[in-house]
């Protein structure tokens, strides 16, 4: 008998993070391409405020109506996240530069945006 399995929003945006890779994923091998890319139904503003919540080390600059959030120490940023306001909430981008610290570790950071995403 075959199983038909129905996730919901929330499971299914998770799954999607998980199956995006860790460090053998594309943002491995080409930092210049986006390392998590999806639509929240959340305003930037609570996206931001929910990663300030979770993460340590996180700077918020506001450029345009764009939302910059840097995560890691002064000197060496491990990630980059934009959120961009869309009709349905948020477009988060998140960018990982070539030989950044895993600060924090990529699966936590994969998690909290997942959380926050939901």
């Amino acid at each position: 008998m075959k199983r038909i399995f129905l996730l919901t929003p929330a499971a299914a945006l998770i799954a999607t993070l998980a199956a995006c890779g860790s460090s053998n994923g594309p943002s491995a091998h080409d930092p210049s391409q986006p390392m998590i890319y999806v639509s929240s139904q959340h305003a930037p503003g609570y996206i931001a405020s929910c990663l300030q919540n979770r993460l340590s080390r996180v700077r918020l600059a506001r450029v345009g109506s764009a939302t910059e959030i840097a995560v890691g120490s002064d000197s060496n940023n491990s990630y980059f996240v934009t959120l961009t306001p869309s009709n349905a909430g948020s477009v988060i981008k998140v960018m990982r530069p070539a030989n950044a610290p895993d600060d924090p570790p990529e699966p936590e950071m994969r998690f909290t945006i997942a959380r926050c995403a939901t």
